[in-house]
């Protein structure tokens, strides 16, 4: 990766990082914009969307879907990981899966392709929501 391809770090960017090291759920833009202005940051709707896309390009937070579509972020694991997702409340649980890391490195050999990436979510209903 090249010097220009580092995104700046800015001022905002570095408070929607922070605010994202202290929650452990899944929060929509909307929500941290919430939550940092009622900290008292000066910040836009606008610049947090941006602060998280590159900080989701950059590796340092997972973007999801939820249940109604809406992107989600939260900080994510130093390792490569999957999800596995409650549809009912969100809860979210970090998984490895090194089956399905072998599967991915076979089919994408088979076919031909290298510098393969991916993503892997499972989505079901947790123990608390299927009381």
């Amino acid at each position: 990766m090249t010097s220009s391809a580092v995104p700046r770090q800015t001022r905002q960017r570095a408070a929607v990082k922070a605010l994202l090291d202290d929650v452990d759920e899944f929060k929509s833009a909307q929500q941290v914009h919430e939550d940092l202005r009622a900290q008292g940051a000066s910040i836009g709707l606008t610049t947090v969307y941006r602060a998280l896309q590159a900080l989701a390009d950059a590796g340092e937070v997972d973007r999801r879907a939820n249940a109604d579509g809406e992107t989600v972020y939260r900080k994510c694991s130093e390792h490569h990981h999957h999800h596995l997702v409650c549809r009912e409340c969100g809860a979210t649980v970090e998984i490895e899966g090194p089956t399905v890391e072998a599967w991915v490195d076979t089919v994408a050999r088979e076919n031909g392709f290298t510098s393969v990436n991916h993503t892997f979510e499972i989505v079901g209903v947790c123990a608390a929501c299927s009381r």
